[in-house]
């Protein structure tokens, strides 16, 4: 059975999300369609990049991933379908797949050219279930498209380091449900520019000397629960992704906050690293 994900912006108060999952099964009875989330904020490329990073390899080889963020087909947005690690990608040519991209090679990627026989004003419903169903019954990605060799890049998805190896300047790329800040900063890079050094790190007005493994690992046990006071207490990780992440521990917006909103940090906001030039 045909496994087809979907990741979009559509929320959940409109049809969107609905009609595609009807189309899908009015091609394919046996396929198995998978929210990975419709929540995704509208038109962040970054954010989606992420969130399909982090969840595709969960799923079974062969697996096929529509992406339906900033899909309206332009002169500079044109459509595509990425074969790689044996997963199938489904998306507009806008960056998305430029972070997976990164850290391994395309096996294929075509751009699609089926649009003539297809009428449309809502491709991720016309032409991205289109080209799903055609992978999923066992069809190539030359019939739907046309090889090519690159994609467009996500801008600011590389951290930046200076001259003299003593800093790094990264950027807020995603804010999960708990209002926890990701940056672009990667474990392996952080260390390969660290080399042991002791390290800064700045974000607004606040200022972190220490990454934890875990998040309860900032917390003194040894304290009697009652006067630890460590709901609201700032702290850095690395986290299950391997990206350096800002977070509030126990945070919740509703009672002690976030790193976002305590911090006041969002999207493409700089975070930066100094490290000790000894």
């Amino acid at each position: 059975m045909a496994i087809i994900t979907l990741t979009t912006d559509f929320g959940e108060k409109d049809h969107f999300a609905g009609a595609i999952k009807g189309a899908i099964y009015s091609e394919l009875v046996d396929v198995r369609i998978v929210d990975i989330s419709h929540s995704v904020a509208p038109f962040n490329v970054p954010e989606a990049a992420y969130i399909i990073q982090n969840a595709y390899s969960s799923f079974p080889k062969g697996t096929i991933h529509v992406i339906g963020i900033d899909s309206e087909l332009n002169p500079e947005n044109k459509h595509i379908a990425v074969q790689l690690d044996d997963h199938y990608f489904i998306c507009a040519n806008n960056g998305i797949m430029s972070m997976i991209c990164s850290e391994i090679a395309p096996q294929k990627i075509v751009e699609i050219n089926i649009h003539d026989r297809v009428a449309t004003s809502f491709p991720v419903l016309d032409v991205f279930v289109n080209v799903a169903c055609h992978i999923a019954r066992g069809g190539t990605l030359e019939v739907i498209g046309k090889i090519i060799e690159t994609i467009k890049p996500i801008k600011n998805l590389i951290p930046f380091v200076n001259d003299e190896k003593n800093q790094i300047i990264g950027s807020v790329i995603y804010i999960d449900n708990y209002g926890n800040v990701i940056t672009n900063i990667k474990r392996k890079f952080f260390e390969n520019v660290q080399k042991t050094r002791a390290f800064e790190i700045s974000a607004r007005n606040y200022k972190f000397k220490t990454i934890y493994d875990k998040y309860c690992d900032a917390i003194n046990f040894e304290i009697p629960e009652e006067k630890r006071y460590d709901e609201g207490k700032g702290l850095v990780v690395f986290n299950s992704s391997g990206y350096l992440e800002i977070a509030v521990y126990k945070s919740d917006n509703s009672t002690v906050g976030s790193a976002s909103t305590l911090m006041g940090l969002k999207i493409m906001d700089t975070v930066t690293v100094n490290f000790d030039k000894n």
